[in-house]
């Protein structure tokens, strides 16, 4: 089954969050993932709002867990908890 990675953001830094994204741009898709939405307009209905939200389409949850498990992925983790606050889920889709 498909899997959707979710990404709640406010950057804090956005000169550093930007070398983050970089990382990310490139580890995500080699993964299988797909950006269907990335910082676009959103409206919140309920909960926290951020002001930066993502999510990707992979083909599976645990593509999803290989990506974030990468070790590029993870060095960039580190400069992204110094530019931001955030939450990111995988959660795998119906289909």
């Amino acid at each position: 089954m498909g899997a959707l990675w979710i990404a709640h953001v406010d950057v804090t830094d956005d000169q550093k969050y930007a070398e983050y994204i970089k990382v990310a741009s490139v580890v995500i898709p080699e993964h299988g993932g797909t950006f269907i939405a990335r910082g676009g307009k959103f409206v919140q209905f309920e909960g926290r709002e951020r002001g930066r939200n993502v999510v990707a389409r992979f083909p599976s949850v645990e593509a999803a867990e290989n990506a974030y498990n990468d070790p590029r992925y993870q060095e960039a983790v580190k400069i992204a908890k110094e530019a931001s606050e955030r939450e990111i889920m995988v959660i795998e889709t119906t289909d």
